[in-house]
């Protein structure tokens, strides 16, 4: 299982991936503090827009299209066959695996890590006319008609879209993520790409690696990432089911403009990690890091449905420790007995801390094939490595730790060679796994203690609160079924 967290689980699980949902959000859109205030801004904005369109129309000069075809220049991506270039060399799943391991290898150096990162912070971007393309191909209307104001430059790139920041017509700020065109085939051509790395991978070092189940499993959820329609309705189910949570946020959705290709949401305001992680007290990042902890353990265990990207840049922290999660485009769903299939590994380790029933379980389960001859407590020292915060009564996650506990599970030719050579990865457990070493890198940066067994305990055997955010869902919880 934890071999599960190989280097194929750390390229593996890193592609993205999304899942389906079935409801939209239909409500209004956003609230803000003030309608007077709103008002305000629709007027201003209006009354800007309409001196500007009468001056481009005497002149001649200064439409939009104009100042666009000024700026293309600048953008490396201008075209669909763009598209497929920038994203074939350094984005797509690829990139999508070196964001992770950059987050989580703490053993690199900081400039290695630095470098691996800026695979999705300097995503080249696609140009303004080809973006303003997207939007008029999607929703009928060149951006500065279907927007009350629009701007051209965006305010990120990432691995299959960009997003531009926009008011719409009631005079809401919102984040508007626009697909870039021919995404879809340079996925494609990545997850081609990762099976043979796979293979090659699993023949040299994981024997009883299932590499073309595990990439079908990615390809099947990178797939459904590329339809911003699925994208919407999972922010819209995550806003309903979490609707009055005490300290997770989500942005609310703007159905009206969003498309396959398009998705609108509330414009959030907040601090990136590193500035929170630079500038918040210890208080305020122990709740931040129990805010994301448990946002995830309510998602798989009560929700069956799970953000399987947890890395930073998908978040916005705040002054209260309070946290804004951003994106879901990758959503892992339990189907129909998966998570039942799953879970006794993980209680074996964690609940019952017993290596005969690991084995057992894993078996059954396909972590392991029968005949494996695998010393029942050896294979628990090694298994249960990720889950040690799980197994005292405190704990503290550091940097330092994940260090040693990835080191442990990549000695390909130390004291649990054989263990590693026997162990495969349920394509069910790719983004649960994900999960696992992205929250523990997260709670590493920012140094969370806490009583994490009992935390876990909560959500796995109905456990009793045990720090004040668990009393405080607890009681959201029953407000919510009553």
């Amino acid at each position: 299982m934890k071999r599960a967290a190989s280097a194929a689980a750390l390229a593996a699980v890193a592609a993205g991936i999304g899942a389906a949902s079935a409801r939209r959000n239909t409500r209004d859109p956003l609230p803000v503090a003030s309608k007077l205030s709103r008002s305000a801004k629709v007027w201003k904005l209006s009354a800007r827009n309409s001196a500007r369109f009468a001056m481009a129309k005497v002149r001649g000069v200064g439409s939009a299209a104009e100042r666009r075809a000024e700026l293309d220049a600048q953008f490396a991506i201008r075209t669909a066959e763009d598209v497929a270039k920038e994203l074939g060399e350094m984005k797509g799943v690829l990139m999508k695996a070196g964001q992770l391991i950059s987050f989580i290898f703490e053993a690199l150096p900081d400039d290695a890590q630095a470098a691996l990162a800026t695979l999705q912070a300097d995503a080249a971007p696609m140009s303004p006319t080809l973006a303003a393309q997207v939007v008029e191909g999607e929703l009928g209307k060149a951006p500065e008609h279907a927007f009350l104001d629009w701007s051209d430059t965006p305010a990120a790139a990432a691995s299959i879209g960009q997003v531009h920041r926009a008011v719409t017509s009631h005079g809401v700020d919102v984040a508007v993520k626009v697909q870039y065109p021919g995404v879809h085939e340079a996925i494609e051509h990545d997850l081609d790409a990762a099976e043979a790395m796979y293979t090659m991978f699993s023949a040299m070092m994981l024997k009883g690696l299932d590499a073309k189940g595990l990439v079908d499993e990615l390809r099947d959820r990178m797939r459904e990432e590329l339809d911003y329609r699925i994208e919407a309705d999972n922010i819209a189910e995550f806003a309903e089911r979490f609707a009055g949570h005490p300290w997770a946020r989500l942005p609310r959705l703007v159905s009206e403009l969003s498309t396959e290709k398009i998705l609108t949401t509330e414009w959030i305001d907040g601090l990136s990690f590193d500035d929170f992680r630079h500038t918040a007290s210890h208080d305020t990042k122990q709740r931040a890091a129990e805010v994301i902890w448990r946002f995830a353990q309510y998602s798989i265990h009560h929700h069956g449905a799970f953000n399987g990207d947890p890395h930073p840049g998908n978040y916005k922290f705040h002054h209260d420790g309070s946290v804004t999660f951003l994106d879901f485009g990758l959503v892992k769903r339990w189907s129909p007995g998966e998570w039942e299939l799953l879970r006794p590994s993980i209680d074996a380790i964690i609940i019952h801390r017993d290596p005969d029933r690991l084995v057992d379980a894993m078996e059954a389960s396909g972590f392991l094939r029968p005949g494996h001859q695998l010393d029942a407590a050896h294979l628990y020292d090694y298994v249960s490595s990720p889950y040690v915060p799980y197994l005292s009564d405190e704990f503290t996650f550091t940097r330092q730790w994940m260090v040693d506990t990835l080191g442990k599970i990549f000695d390909v030719q130390g004291p649990h060679a054989d263990v590693i050579e026997s162990l495969n990865m349920p394509p069910s457990f790719v983004i649960l796994d994900r999960v696992v070493w992205g929250m523990s890198a997260i709670m590493g940066k920012l140094e969370a203690h806490g009583p994490f067994r009992a935390m876990l305990l909560e959500y796995v055997a109905d456990g009793e609160p045990a720090t004040d955010l668990g009393a405080a869902e607890a009681a959201w919880r029953a407000g919510a079924r009553s």
